[in-house]
């Protein structure tokens, strides 16, 4: 017995727990809400299937952080392999996956859907890491950034046109990770910033659906079509400012338990934990959000390595935006555009990316 445990405290010893207990802690408050939001609806189907997603998310960054990684940056067939099989599959999308909550984005497999545009955002993170980290001497120029923002446009636009924009503006967040940590000029990184804002004006006038658009209006003024697209805003508002210190208490929370606050385990995950924990839960969410961000980031400013400083980068971005998008949307700050909360809201594709990520991540950095 003693033996078997000497032997687990050396395997388990050389994982990255900085990177990998906060990533657990945040699954757990998941699991967590998302137990307590089933239970007035009486059916804990998909905490179970949660439950079983982050079993195999645990099992894929165990095994990825062991391995070297470091091939990524030479193997230009393996890496733009998957990068084109997961660009296939978004494009499958338009046309064999169903309509669901107005969007193609699942392939429907029985009991199991299966969404690849976590997994494509991690295989954009990595190209432009392996693009950028072989091409550092040539940063002064335009065209390079043209070139690179090729591999961001094709899945954005696939799945702008499906239509999901929470999803395509993760794309976005990736690039702009890699260029930042690319070694970019601050001056010409706000440049880019700018073009992005000329190019969503543009967007709004001439490329937004209606719907979407009425989502944003709703969130400037959230007291116009109070019962309709508003509801959402509302509602959340509530359950947030109702919480008090310690909240309603799990499977209390009236927001949540009684319907009115929508989609409780995954969009507005964050408002359904904050009503039931309150301010001091909330605190402990915020707090393991930001040790995450920072020790990804700390790994992107300290690598010896352009790969792994660049694919932290893009993870960190990547991170960051879907955090600030969902919990913004859900204090009305910003608006809904359908953006999960990483590694707490429902849905078992964005989790096993997440740690896919985590698990390169502690592999690269635990390599160099």
């Amino acid at each position: 017995m003693i033996l078997v445990l000497a032997v687990s405290m050396k395997i388990f010893k050389h994982y990255n727990w900085s990177l990998l207990l906060p990533a657990i802690f945040l699954t757990g408050i998941g699991l967590t809400s998302i137990y307590s939001a089933s239970i007035s609806r009486g059916s804990f189907f998909d905490f179970k299937k949660q439950l079983i997603y982050f079993a195999l998310a645990l099992v894929c960054f165990f095994v990825l952080s062991r391995l070297d990684l470091r091939f990524l940056k030479t193997n230009s067939f393996l890496v733009f392999g998957f990068y084109l099989l997961f660009l296939l599959l978004i494009a499958g999308l338009l046309f064999a996956a169903p309509l669901t909550r107005g969007i193609h984005g699942w392939y429907k497999l029985g009991p199991v859907a299966f969404d690849p545009e976590p997994l494509a955002a991690l295989s954009l993170i990595i190209i432009l890491a392996k693009f950028f980290s072989a091409r550092h001497t040539e940063l002064r120029s335009w065209r390079l950034l043209l070139v690179s923002s090729l591999y961001m446009i094709a899945p954005f636009a696939l799945v702008f046109l499906q239509p999901d924009l929470g999803s395509s503006i993760c794309f976005v967040a990736v690039w702009l990770g890699a260029i930042f940590f690319s070694g970019l000029p601050l001056k010409r990184f706000m440049a880019v910033l700018l073009v992005f804002v000329v190019l969503a004006v543009l967007g709004w006038q001439f490329f937004l659906h209606d719907y979407q658009k009425q989502r944003i209006l709703s969130f400037l003024n959230p007291q116009v079509d109070q019962k309709g697209i508003s509801w959402s805003i509302n509602q959340s508002r509530i359950a947030i400012g109702s919480a008090g210190f310690l909240g309603k208490g799990l499977g209390h929370g009236p927001q949540t338990q009684y319907g009115f606050l929508t989609e409780p385990k995954t969009d507005f995950i964050f408002s359904a934990w904050a009503e039931e924990t309150g301010f001091l839960g909330t605190l402990f969410l915020f707090a393991l959000l930001f040790f995450l961000f920072w020790r990804i980031l700390q790994v992107a400013f300290f690598a010896s390595g352009n790969f792994s400083r660049l694919f932290a980068g893009g993870l960190a971005f990547l991170f960051f935006t879907q955090s600030a998008v969902n919990i913004g949307m859900c204090l009305g700050l910003l608006p809904v555009v359908g953006i999960p909360l990483p590694m707490v809201s429902y849905g078992g594709n964005t989790l096993v990316a997440f740690y896919i990520g985590l698990g390169i991540l502690a592999g690269l950095e635990r390599r160099g």
